[in-house]
């Protein structure tokens, strides 16, 4: 059975629906803001194991963003939402951001 990668990700939110993925997307990003925090304070505190080994290496970083953009893989096509559509409004707020900092 080969399916495609959109298919199998529509199957996966309409299996579980849209509401238990959102919750399990919250567990996801946190985990993610969390191995973000561990490696950006692992010089800060002192552990038994090196942080590192344990939750603040970057291969967890992107283990972690991979779970994330499966996440939101899911949302884009469960509410037809096009990569171009959300490319477009990504470098739309880059830019408003820049313009920000340059006001600062």
């Amino acid at each position: 059975m080969n399916i495609e990668p959109k298919e199998k990700l529509l199957k996966i939110i309409n299996h579980y629906g849209v509401i238990p993925q959102l919750k399990y997307f919250q567990s996801e990003v946190f985990e993610l803001n969390e191995a973000i925090i561990n490696r950006e304070l692992k010089d800060t505190v002192e552990y038994e194991i090196p942080l590192t080994e344990i939750i603040g290496a970057k291969d967890h970083i992107a283990e972690e963003i991979a779970d994330v953009m499966v996440m939101l893989e899911q949302f884009k096509l469960y509410y037809g939402i096009s990569s171009e559509e959300i490319i477009n409004i990504f470098w739309s707020k880059v830019d408003r951001q820049l313009k920000r900092m340059e006001e600062e």
